[in-house]
């Protein structure tokens, strides 16, 4: 009998990389140090792009929203991985594995269409930098900023909505070590071509196209950099472009391949190797990458730790005097 997708559901098993103990331990010591440092270098920029006016600017406002997507994302997934990883019960809920795919896809999908946005701020900054304060005004950067989380709300609600639909039919084993759509349409005891078409046109939307803008968008930057005179600034320009599109690329290219390639086509572990690229990689790489390397970015944490240290050591003097 098919059993239906309710609360009565058990749950299922993220099988993982249990057929691979010691691969178990090493991912587990690597993955935890990266969410670690991930964790710290996303909170700084949020709190650094909060606390200094200097950067309360357009390319900021839209880092500080990267950087809030990728610690929501990464925590919806990694937690629950960390736990496969680190001991033997390999279960999910099946409302656990409910609230994995609803937040993980809302959030994926916004993160997708904000990269697309960023890379037009940086198009109006290099190539448009007279008209920049007229075309990146701060409601028509919430406006972007929303549109975003709209379309990742929207797309989540119907890709999500489908897939829960499914019958499964006793199939509870997830060769996979996070709920996703692709994995769990495998599990399905029923035809799935309805939910291939929609997931195959929903990715062409929130992943072809993005990234064909921020690919058009960086060709008109590449343009307008070989035009500068300076042998330094050229280089300095490519440098930080590629480190930007490099991360772009990865995160893209690693989902498109999830999510775009039949599944029967991947070799067996293949998939969740990729899926490591856009859940553990980018997500540390963004802040590296991003905004670490920014002389703005170090200025105003050197500032505010600098500042914090000194009325620590205030307070430290203040108490023994008394």
């Amino acid at each position: 009998m098919c059993l239906t997708n309710d609360s009565t559901f058990p749950g299922f098993i993220l099988v993982g990389f249990s057929d691979r103990p010691q691969l178990e331990l090493v991912l587990f010591g690597v993955i935890l140090c990266l969410y670690l440092m991930m964790l710290l270098g996303n909170v700084a920029i949020i709190l650094v792009s909060l606390l200094d006016s200097k950067l309360h600017t357009p390319m900021y406002f839209f880092l500080s929203r990267l950087s809030l997507l990728d610690l929501c994302f990464t925590s919806s997934i990694i937690p629950q991985l960390l736990v496969n990883l680190g001991g033997s019960d390999k279960s999910i809920t099946y409302g656990g594995c409910v609230v994995q795919l609803y937040v993980s896809l809302a959030l994926g999908s916004t993160e997708c269409v904000l990269l697309a946005v960023m890379s037009y701020d940086r198009y109006i900054t290099v190539c448009r930098p007279l008209h920049y304060a007229f075309a990146m005004h701060p409601s028509l950067c919430h406006t972007l900023a929303s549109v975003a989380w709209l379309s990742g709300v929207a797309t989540t609600l119907i890709q999500s909505t489908l897939t829960l639909q499914l019958p499964f039919c006793g199939h509870h084993q997830v060769d996979h070590f996070v709920c996703e759509v692709p994995v769990l349409i495998k599990l399905a005891c029923v035809e799935t071509t309805f939910n291939q078409v929609e997931l195959f046109a929903a990715s062409v939307l929130f992943l072809v196209v993005p990234l064909s803008l921020i690919l058009i968008s960086y060709g008109h930057i590449a343009r307008a950099v070989l035009k500068i005179k300076s042998a330094i600034g050229r280089h300095k320009a490519f440098g930080t472009g590629s480190s930007h599109l490099m991360v772009v690329i990865i995160f893209y290219g690693t989902i498109i391949f999830m999510y775009l390639q039949p599944a029967k086509s991947r070799p067996k572990d293949q998939g969740k190797f990729v899926s490591l690229f856009y859940t553990v990689v980018t997500p540390i790489l963004n802040p590296l990458i991003y905004t670490l390397r920014n002389k703005e970015a170090k200025a105003a944490m050197k500032k505010i730790l600098g500042r914090t240290l000194w009325l620590s050591e205030h307070d430290y003097q203040e108490f023994f005097y008394f």
